[in-house]
Formats: C-alpha cells, sequence, structure tokens
C-alpha cells in the first residue's frame, strides 16, 4: 500500500471518527445520558488524527510540498471533516500523484 493510498484511508478514517465523537459528545454534554460514545469513538479518532497527521508528514516530506499544502493538511485535521476536503484538493491539485517513473535502464 503507497503512502497516498494510506492518506486518504485515514483521511476518511479521520473524518467519520469526528462524526462519532461528535455523536458520543452530543449524548454526555447535551442530552447528559452516557459518556460511552466518548469513551469508545475518542481513543478511535485519537488513533485516525495520529496516522492522519504521520501519513501527511511523510506526504510533505516524499511530495515536497509547499508550506501551504502541508499547513492545510494539518489544521484540516482539528476541523471537524475538512480532512476529506483537503484530500479532494491535493487530489485536484495533484499533489497526491506518484511521480513519474524514469526510463528503466537494463543491466
Amino acid at each position: 500500500m503507497t503512502i497516498t493510498r494510506l492518506f486518504k484511508g485515514f483521511a476518511l478514517a479521520e473524518a467519520i471518527s469526528w462524526g462519532l465523537l461528535l455523536i458520543g459528545m452530543f449524548f454526555k454534554w447535551i442530552l447528559k445520558t452516557t459518556e460511552m460514545g466518548v469513551q469508545i469513538a475518542g481513543p478511535i479518532h485519537g488513533v485516525m488524527f495520529i496516522g492522519y497527521v504521520l501519513c501527511a508528514l511523510k506526504l510533505w516530506q516524499e511530495k515536497s510540498w509547499p508550506g501551504k499544502t502541508i499547513g492545510l493538511a494539518l489544521v484540516s485535521a482539528v476541523i471537524p471533516f475538512m480532512t476529506i476536503w483537503f484530500e479532494k484538493r491535493a487530489e485536484r491539485a495533484g499533489e497526491l500523484d506518484t511521480p513519474a517513473a524514469g526510463p528503466r535502464v537494463r543491466a
């Protein structure tokens, strides 16, 4: 699996886990019924957040992203559902493309 595919998977999973965490927070703080949603979704979201950030940093290194791109990638991790927007934006901008392989040299 390439880092780009992993990044795309984490972008989606991070957004979904944000949604689950927000639902859990609604039950905990608004309805005041249960903390179970936060207890379950919180750690899951934490893992997805860290995975997304690590993949973004690796892509920054591999793809030589400009400061604006990595900045947007990292900010998108803290705004609910924005990782999906960023991943689509980066795809359209060609920032997730795998560089073309050079000519093959036969030995």
